[in-house]
């Protein structure tokens, strides 16, 4: 199919195939009687968020070239426009390439003792016993693989971070539940007992945006790339490869200026939409959104795009991956299986890239708020909105 279909022509064709539902949620019954144990207590109903599709997306992915819809569940009108726009721009340059690094999720535990001496001893106790911590995860977990553990003294105290390696899952209760019964286990032979144990003391980043993750990996280090055309830039983007790359000069400036931590645009809104409309734990956003954007303007008129997400917790099992409507949006993305969780993380970081790019030129352009005015109001405006100022 050629990148100018619609939508809802391209997934007629696949409910005939049988391939994918006609539309998303609304066609597979819901038991209420079910208490969605796992994902929820207290079960009384669900929260309807319309979900659009953006797409769809060419990928040059680890698995190889493959295409996308993208479900995106928001209830921001213009949104899925500008994704929708951004994908089709790079699309039609040959593709996004993206590539997984790779998969580190921690868990941070925390260990108090009557002294800095004491301190000192069991963290080099503890660091001696890694082989041991290793092989107990891989007894306690089928998919938890212990990568490595880091030591940080202060006062009296001391942070063991854990790095887990997390198979499909996006794994935090996972490696919750691993660390506290090795942990447990092992501090029954530490020849020094801490007068104080946490399972964890904020060091690790959980759903807190922080420079941690930003320079190493928690979750999936994902990096996005495209090369976009002076032509699509001037046809699909409305704008010129410079008028951009100046726009996300100034972005960027201005980030380091407001104590961002890295220096995006809004890719909380892509990310947020397909986590939503996924499955995913939605908080992780915090850590996820923290990213590295590039753009650089070409002698030929091209313009070159990148995107690093060294903190992208996904997965394509466990969590609320399982729900009918979010089980359906994975399918219509062909990835709905554990094999796919690369190839998943893979789309969710060229879209943000996509987006990078729409807002971008929509920005340089002066399209931004008309833009909003055209798909995000429902009100009309008045044709007179002059402003007198005495």
């Amino acid at each position: 199919m050629n990148f100018t279909d619609k939508p809802n022509k391209y997934l007629d064709k696949l409910s005939k195939e049988n391939k994918h539902p006609k539309y998303i949620s609304g066609q597979q019954p819901i038991d209420h009687s079910q208490s969605f144990k796992g994902n929820i207590e207290n079960f009384i109903g669900f929260a309807q968020v319309p979900i659009g599709l953006a797409g769809p997306l060419l990928l040059n992915g680890t698995a190889g070239i493959s295409k996308h819809w993208v479900p995106m569940a928001t209830t921001e009108g213009a949104l899925v426009a500008s994704y929708d726009r951004g994908i089709k721009a790079g699309s039609l340059c040959g593709g996004f390439t993206s590539r997984t690094l790779s998969n580190k999720v921690q868990r941070s535990p925390y260990f108090e003792f009557d002294s800095l001496i004491d301190a000192l001893h069991f963290a080099t106790w503890i660091k001696s016993k890694e082989s041991l911590l290793s092989t107990g995860v891989s007894q306690a977990s089928n998919y938890a693989k212990l990568l490595n553990m880091e030591v940080l003294h202060e006062g009296n105290g001391v942070h063991l971070t854990l790095s887990f390696e997390t198979g499909a899952a996006a794994g935090q209760n996972m490696v919750t539940i691993v660390t506290d019964q090795v942990l447990r286990q092992v501090l029954d032979q530490a020849p020094l007992k801490p007068t104080l144990f946490y399972i964890e003391a904020n060091m690790s980043g959980d759903k807190k945006a922080n420079f941690r993750s930003l320079s190493n990996v928690r979750g999936r280090k994902v990096i996005s790339e495209v090369v976009i055309s002076k032509e699509v830039i001037q046809k699909v983007l409305k704008s010129t490869a410079e008028n951009i790359s100046k726009f996300w000069m100034t972005g960027t400036l201005a980030a380091i200026q407001s104590g961002a931590v890295g220096n995006p645009a809004h890719i909380t809104n892509a990310l947020t939409s397909i986590f939503i409309a996924c499955g995913q734990d939605v908080a992780c956003i915090a850590e996820a959104a923290v990213g590295i954007e590039r753009m650089e303007a070409k002698s030929n008129g091209d313009l070159y795009a990148s995107m690093t997400l060294p903190g992208l917790i996904v997965g394509t099992v466990g969590g609320g991956t399982g729900l009918p409507t979010q089980k359906e949006s994975l399918e219509l993305m062909d990835c709905s299986t554990p094999e796919d969780v690369g190839k998943f993380a893979e789309i969710c970081c060229a879209v943000t890239l996509a987006g990078e790019l729409s807002i971008g030129a929509a920005i340089a352009e002066g399209h931004f708020a008309a833009a909003h005015k055209a798909h995000g109001r429902k009100r009309i405006m008045k044709k007179d909105s002059s402003l007198n100022l005495v």
